[in-house]
């Protein structure tokens, strides 16, 4: 058991150390443009990548604007469950993060899409996370960014984020894992960013 532990722990730490470091500077930058223009956030996701998608809403809208002068908008579409059955019933669940972008999603608003494997692979119901797919180019074909966190080889997110952080990972708890370090990581240098007394600094930086 203790072995066990020890390989896991390191092998997760090897991970970490691997992250690339400018794709997550990529990121942080487009959330903080997105607050400093007050532009929405929304996030997605499927399967454990969707609690996290919540979990990364709640944290932009409360951890992250605690005390700044102007707060986050950031929402996760697999919140709403009577909204989100109600699409899914009548035209699928392919289209059921498209069709709340229809309705909410505006130029200069950024795209948060999560997923293991970022698109590519399939499994009994056919290719994994089209819906996501669908999401990511509504959002670039009508004036926003997307910001992709992804596993194993980065999957079609790769390249249609304008920033993909790809955990380089071949196992699902992994990649699951190190996306919600990833979302505490960004949470707490945007927090930093909006914080009173850097609130000033940070708007008059380059990004």
């Amino acid at each position: 058991m203790e072995s066990r532990t020890s390989a896991y722990l390191s092998e997760v730490a090897d991970i970490a150390g691997r992250l690339d470091r400018a794709s997550i500077d990529r990121a942080i930058s487009i959330l903080f443009e997105a607050w400093r223009k007050d532009s929405q956030v929304f996030a997605i996701g499927n399967g454990g990548s969707a609690s996290t998608a919540t979990h990364f809403a709640c944290d932009l809208n409360k951890w992250v604007s605690d005390g700044a002068t102007r707060k986050f908008r950031a929402f996760s579409l697999v919140d709403n469950i009577p909204l989100v059955s109600a699409l899914t019933n009548d035209s699928g669940w392919g289209d059921v993060y498209l069709e709340q972008m229809k309705n909410f999603f505006r130029p200069g608003d950024v795209l948060v899409a999560i997923s293991v494997h970022g698109g590519s692979g399939s499994d009994k119901a056919g290719p994994w996370s089209q819906n996501l797919l669908k999401a990511v180019k509504y959002a670039k074909d009508n004036g926003g960014k997307v910001i992709g966190l992804s596993g194993f080889d980065g999957g079609v997110l790769k390249t249609a984020s304008d920033a993909c952080i790809v955990v380089p990972a071949s196992s699902t708890p992994q990649v699951e894992g190190m996306h919600l370090v990833l979302t505490h990581l960004m949470s707490e240098q945007l927090r930093s960013l909006l914080s009173p007394d850097m609130t000033t600094k940070a708007e008059s930086r380059v990004y």
